[in-house]
């Protein structure tokens, strides 16, 4: 049985993002994102604590969306954990990075709203093959999608003793 590295985040870029490419002429994206939850404080009230994460996107797609994003910008990233080991001074050293395999523009930076986007925002989604270098349209999600519709019956099927498996 093979283990699950999934992690699904929404929140906020908190820095832009920095584009670099590889000696083999490949996209990475780096960038910040804060997430908040609410927390309950001693008194009762609620506040929210912001966790931190560092992301890398790879490829096409990150190269498409690196223009928007910037500080602020909502968005929700899907992805693996991958934590990094070094050594650096004597002392060893790990950093956790979450790969991202799909990134949605959610929002417009500084604004909470969805009004820059038409309310729609933008969705683009790394392929599921080893090819980190290709790059899928996003999906109109308000296009009507095909309904699958069962076969016309003209009654029950009928099925010989020596048809039935069991």
């Amino acid at each position: 049985m093979s283990d699950i590295n999934c992690v699904t985040l929404t929140g906020r870029l908190t820095r832009d993002a920095e584009l670099k490419y590889t000696q083999n002429g490949g996209a990475i994206v780096r960038f910040s994102m804060a997430v908040n939850r609410s927390k309950r404080n001693a008194d009762g009230s609620w506040a929210d604590e912001a966790s931190y994460f560092d992301c890398v996107y790879f490829g096409k797609g990150a190269e498409s969306v690196n223009s928007y994003l910037s500080r602020g910008r909502q968005v929700a990233v899907s992805g693996e954990l991958r934590q990094s080991r070094w050594e650096q001074d004597g002392q060893t050293r790990s950093r956790v990075e979450v790969f991202v395999n799909n990134l949605s523009l959610l929002s417009q930076g500084g604004s909470k709203s969805q009004e820059g986007d038409g309310g729609n925002g933008g969705s683009y989604q790394k392929p599921q093959s080893t090819n980190q270098n290709s790059y899928s349209k996003p999906q109109n999600q308000y296009r009507p999608q095909p309904q699958y519709q069962a076969p016309v019956s003209n009654g029950p099927e009928e099925f010989q003793d020596d048809d039935i498996p069991f």
